[in-house]
């Protein structure tokens, strides 16, 4: 049976600036991209994105045929919103505020975020400060393009927030009703798989699992990372792997597809890089990239 279209996306590599990322993404036949608006491994709390800049890449997105609503950024890894120690969790909260600034601009259908960890503070407690942040980004922000903050479920490992859906649920009860819609959250595959969720036995499991996270915040999900796992089930290991090459197997994204909460939102694939690096002005695909694309658009024809 033939599942109905999806918005699948990759993340390119940004080399030469994101332009040159959006060619990436469409020559792999993506209609949907991630990408970074600075670089992931700082908080770039004053960073800003200028109004030209993000005039090429509207003028790269109309060009490649993919809508802006289908861009989804990703926030810096070292943003740390769950933070006991009130100096990180104050940078933390101002480099979400910057990243949902930069994501506005871009007119990006949401920027994710990890939501660090509790540290040796009480789990609740860490949860509300992460809700806090979100709320703290909603206020510096105004609403505009309708980009909205995205809590990305975690693997696990050690005191990380955001593996079960209570957890998810607590940092968004902590945002006002009249501002929710502003919010959400997105389940990333791998990090489930390593969780403990069940999504790989049954396609019954896998909805389950989905249910779970629904009934506990009152909305499907807002986006997907589509990536298997190189570690065993309950691992708590992030680790991404190509599809169907990994821990999970390819069956379960067959289901995952099937699913009627995977339509009209980004389907983002995370899985590794076929090249180490890539010459600036070289837009062709990456060969994983494509190969990953060609095999989910295989299972929504099959």
């Amino acid at each position: 049976m033939t599942v109905p279209h999806r918005i699948l996306g990759v993340h390119p590599a940004d080399d030469g600036g994101l332009p040159l990322a959006v060619q990436r993404a469409a020559a792999a036949g993506a209609r949907a991209l991630q990408v970074f608006t600075a670089p992931p491994t700082y908080y770039n709390e004053k960073v800003t994105l200028k109004p030209d800049k993000a005039a090429k890449v509207h003028a790269a997105l109309a060009a490649a045929g993919i809508a802006r609503q289908h861009v989804l950024v990703h926030a810096a890894y070292v943003l740390n919103t769950a933070s006991p120690e009130e100096p990180k969790a104050l940078r933390a909260r101002a480099g979400l505020a910057k990243e949902l600034e930069r994501s506005s601009v871009l007119g990006a259908w949401g920027c994710c975020f990890h939501p660090g960890s509790a540290g040796d503070s009480d789990p609740t407690d860490a949860a509300v400060r992460v809700g806090l942040a979100i709320r703290h980004a909603l206020e510096q922000v105004p609403e505009g393009s309708g980009t909205r903050v995205l809590i990305e479920n975690t693997a696990g490992a050690g005191r990380t927030m955001g593996r079960t859906p209570e957890e998810i649920a607590t940092m968004l009860a902590q945002v006002p009703p009249e501002w929710r819609h502003r919010t959400g959250y997105g389940l990333d595959t791998c990090h489930l798989f390593a969780a403990g969720h069940d999504i790989h036995t049954s396609a019954d499991a896998q909805r389950a699992t989905i249910d779970a996270f629904v009934r506990a915040t009152g909305e499907a999900p807002a986006f997907f990372h589509l990536n298997d796992s190189q570690h065993p089930f309950a691992s708590n290991k992030d680790r991404h792997a190509l599809l169907g090459e990994g821990m999970i197997g390819a069956e379960p994204f067959r289901w995952l597809l099937a699913d009627p909460r995977t339509a009209g939102i980004p389907l983002v694939l995370e899985t590794p890089a076929a090249r180490e690096s890539v010459v600036e002005d070289d837009v062709s695909a990456d060969p994983h990239d494509a190969r990953m694309i060609a095999l989910l658009e295989g299972f929504l024809t099959a």
